[in-house]
C-alpha cells in the first residue's frame, strides 16, 4: 500500500485563482491590520514594498498590460532578472491578468535566452540593466519586438520601466478586473508558471504548475512552518523552484517579511542575516559549506539564528556533523522535491529539526502518498530501497507541449517518477539514497555512489569527493573516486591510503574502488550544489582512451 502522510490533509479551494487565494477578501493579508503586515525589504538599501502595496502596484501593473500592450490570459511573459523587490510586482501583476510567469536564470547567455523565450512562447519579457544586452539579443533571435522587453528597475534608453508601467495602468479611470478561473474548469487546469527543469533525463523541459499546485504547496509548507517564521531571507534564486514557492509565494500566506539579496556574497548574505535578526536560513549545500569553512563567519552574531535550511542537493553526513559542531543551538530542516513536484514532497517537520535526523529529508508533507518500487514496479519492503513515486496536488501538469517526456514522468495512475532512490524507515523519515541514474551496477548489484562519498568524505586527507561508474570488463561496472585532497596534502600514496580505507570501512566488495582514484582540482558542481557527473564521465572516457591505447 502507498505511504501517506502523518499529517491531517489539506482543503485546496478548487477553483480560487494564485493572486485571490493570497490577496483576495479571506486572504491573511486582507484579513491582517496594514500596520502588521510585512513586507518585500531590498537588504541593499532598505526600501521597502509592504503587501497591501504590493496589491496596489500589481493592479495598476495588470492593467498597463492588458490596456496598452494586449496581453491576454495564458499568454507568457518572463521574467529574466537577478532577487530584486520589484521581482513580485511583475509576477502578480501578470497572474493578476490570468498571464503566465516563465522565470529565468540570470546567468543565461543569450542561446539559452532565446531557447526559454521560444520553448515558453514568451510574449514578453522583464529584466534588469545589467541583462538588457543578453535579453534583447534572445528577444530578436525570437522575434519579439523592443517594445515588449521592460525593465523591472533602472533606467536605459527606448525601453519602458516597471513604474512606468504601473504609472501608466494608474491613470487608467476603470482598472482591469482581476481574473477567474474559467466557469466549468478547475484552477488545476490552468497554468500560472512554466519552470524548466531537465526532469529526470534531457535538455530542460517547460514544467506546467497550475494555480493549483502553489496554492497546494503553501498550504502544505503552512503546516510545517513554525510561528517564529516572521523573516525569511531570499540568498536563493527567484526562478529556482524553491524561490518561487518559499520566498514569493509563502510569506504572503503566513505573513513574514521577505529580505532580498540583489547580489550574493557571502559577507552580504551574513550581513542581511545578522542586520535584519533572519530566524531561519534557507540556503543550499555549497552555501552552508561555506558556512563551516569560511573564516569570516566568525566575524558575524548568528547566536539569534534557530535553524538552517537546505534543500535542492544532497548533504553529506561528514557536513551535517561539521555544521553540528560549530552552530550547537541551531536546527536543521530539510524540504525534498523538484520542480515537477512544485518544491516539496516531503519536509522536516517541527519537531524533528536536531541535528540526529539531518541525513533525512522528512515526512510527507500534508495530503501526499508515496509508492517505494523496484525496477519492475513492484512496491518494496519498508526499510528497502526503490525509485520513490508520488502523488499529491502539488505535482504538476506535466510538460509543455512534450507528450513522450510527460508519459514518461507522469504516468497514468498519476504517479510522478522521480528517479530518486529512497528509503522509508518505521517512523516515517524519508532518506534519499542516490538518482537512479547514478547508480553504480556492480555485478548487477546496485551501489550508491552518496554512500561512498558520504565515506571518503571523513577521511581526513580529503576536502571533497565524487563518485560514479566506469565500465569494467568482468563486474560491468566499478566505482571510481575523484578526489580534491586537502591543502597541503600530497598526492603520493594517498590513491593506496584511500583504495584501502575503503576497502577496511566496507567489506562488500562491490564496493571497493575497483575504479581507482584520480585526483582533482574542484568537483563540477551545479549553482544547487548538484555534482555534474557527466562532466567526470565525459573526463573519465577521455582517461580510459589514453590508458587502452597506450596499451596497444
Amino acid at each position: 500500500m502507498p505511504y501517506e502522510s502523518p499529517l491531517p490533509p489539506i482543503d485546496v479551494p478548487p477553483t480560487s485563482t494564485i493572486y485571490n487565494f493570497l490577496f483576495g477578501p479571506t486572504s491573511t493579508i486582507a484579513t491582517t491590520p496594514a500596520s502588521s503586515t510585512r513586507s518585500f525589504i531590498d537588504a541593499a538599501t532598505d526600501a521597502r514594498i509592504s503587501f497591501p502595496e504590493l496589491k496596489q502596484l500589481t493592479t495598476h501593473l495588470s492593467t498597463a498590460l492588458t490596456r496598452h500592450y494586449g496581453l491576454r490570459p495564458g499568454e507568457t511573459v518572463a521574467l529574466f532578472s537577478t532577487n530584486t523587490i520589484w521581482y513580485p510586482v511583475a509576477m502578480y501583476g501578470v497572474l493578476r491578468a490570468g498571464g503566465v510567469v516563465s522565470g529565468a536564470s540570470p546567468a543565461y547567455t543569450v542561446d539559452e535566452m532565446a531557447y526559454a523565450l521560444e520553448k515558453s512562447k514568451a510574449r514578453f519579457l522583464f529584466t534588469l540593466p545589467g541583462s538588457l544586452k543578453v535579453a534583447l539579443a534572445a528577444a530578436e533571435r525570437v522575434g519579439m519586438e523592443k517594445k515588449r522587453v521592460f525593465l523591472l528597475e533602472g533606467r536605459a534608453e527606448g525601453i519602458m520601466g516597471l513604474r512606468q508601467l504601473v504609472e501608466m495602468g494608474r491613470r487608467v479611470a476603470n482598472q482591469t478586473p482581476e481574473w477567474v478561473v474559467p466557469e466549468g474548469k478547475g484552477n488545476g487546469e490552468a497554468v500560472a508558471f512554466l519552470s524548466f527543469s531537465s526532469g529526470t533525463t534531457g535538455l530542460p523541459k517547460a514544467v506546467m504548475i497550475s494555480h493549483r499546485n502553489v496554492i497546494a504547496q503553501c498550504l502544505q509548507i503552512q503546516k510545517v512552518t513554525t510561528p517564529d517564521l516572521t523573516r525569511v531571507l531570499a540568498a536563493l534564486p527567484l526562478f529556482h523552484i524553491t524561490g518561487l514557492v518559499h520566498i514569493l509565494h509563502l510569506p504572503l500566506l503566513v505573513n513574514a517579511d521577505v529580505v532580498m539579496l540583489p547580489q550574493f556574497t557571502l559577507p552580504k548574505m551574513l550581513t542581511a542575516v545578522a542586520d535584519y535578526k533572519i530566524p531561519e536560513m534557507l540556503l543550499v549545500p555549497p552555501i552552508l559549506i561555506r558556512l563551516i569553512r569560511d573564516p569570516i563567519v566568525a566575524n558575524y552574531d548568528l547566536r539569534h539564528v534557530k535553524r538552517l535550511s537546505s534543500g535542492a542537493a544532497p548533504l553529506s553526513r561528514e557536513v551535517i556533523k561539521e555544521l553540528e559542531n560549530k552552530f550547537p543551538w541551531m536546527g536543521l530542516k530539510h524540504g525534498y522535491g523538484m520542480t515537477e513536484s512544485c518544491s516539496c514532497i516531503t519536509a522536516t517537520l517541527p519537531e524533528d529539526t536536531q541535528f540526529k535526523h539531518g541525513h533525512k529529508v522528512g515526512k510527507l508533507c500534508a495530503s501526499t502518498q508515496v509508492k517505494i518500487v523496484d525496477e519492475n514496479g513492484a512496491e518494496v519492503p519498508r526499510g528497502q530501497p526503490g525509485e520513490l513515486l508520488a502523488k499529491g496536488p502539488q505535482v504538476t501538469m506535466g510538460y509543455l507541449e512534450n507528450e513522450k517526456a510527460t508519459r514518461e514522468t507522469y504516468d497514468c495512475e498519476g504517479w510522478l517518477h522521480t528517479g530518486d532512490v529512497a528509503v522509508i524507515d518505521e517512523d516515517g523519515h524519508v532518506e534519499i539514497v542516490e538518482r537512479i541514474k547514478e547508480m553504480i551496477k556492480v555485478n548487477g548489484v546496485q551501489v550508491a555512489p552518496a554512500e561512498l562519498e558520504d565515506l571518503l568524505l571523513g577521511h581526513p586527507k580529503v576536502e571533497d569527493v565524487a563518485v560514479l561508474g566506469v565500465p569494467h570488463e568482468m563486474m560491468g561496472e566499478v566505482p571510481r573516486a575523484y578526489v580534491v585532497l586537502k591543502a597541503g596534502v600530497k598526492q603520493d600514496g594517498a590513491e593506496e591510503e584511500l583504495v584501502g580505507y575503503v576497502k577496511k570501512s566496507r567489506g562488500a566488495k562491490d564496493k571497493w574502488l575497483r575504479g581507482g582514484v584520480r585526483f582533482i582540482e574542484s568537483v563540477p558542481k551545479s549553482p544547487s550544489g548538484k555534482i555534474l557527473r557527466r562532466v567526470l564521465r565525459e573526463k573519465a572516457k577521455t582517461e580510459d582512451k589514453v590508458v587502452e591505447k597506450a596499451k596497444l
